[in-house]
């Protein structure tokens, strides 16, 4: 579903008489994706193609997942194909660079 059928009236009537309130950030602003698209690797990476035999599993292969692989060595094509922990590093380089300068 595009967003803006999100934003369409018929949409918004229908979560008023569910009594559902719906989240939306303004036009242009991307972040709300974020999230969902964060779950939906996780899931298409992780948790789809196994079948965890308990929830400590679970939750121990998730963690390792997110802070090993995820942050530290998948690199993502919205930050030039960095790591999430290397482009935070080079944020906070370029920070000091322009402090120092």
């Amino acid at each position: 579903m595009a967003s803006s059928q999100y934003a369409s009236g018929d949409y918004q009537r229908t979560l008023q008489q569910a009594t559902i309130t719906g989240n939306m950030s303004r036009r242009g602003n991307c972040w709300d994706n974020a999230v969902a698209k964060f779950f939906g690797t996780l899931k298409s990476e992780l948790i789809h193609p196994r079948i965890f035999s308990n929830r400590t599993l679970a939750r121990t292969v998730i963690v390792e997942w997110i802070e090993v692989f995820y942050n530290r060595q998948r690199l993502h094509s919205t930050i030039a194909y960095l790591s999430p922990t290397q482009f935070k590093d080079h944020y906070w380089s370029s920070l000091e660079s322009q402090s120092t300068a």
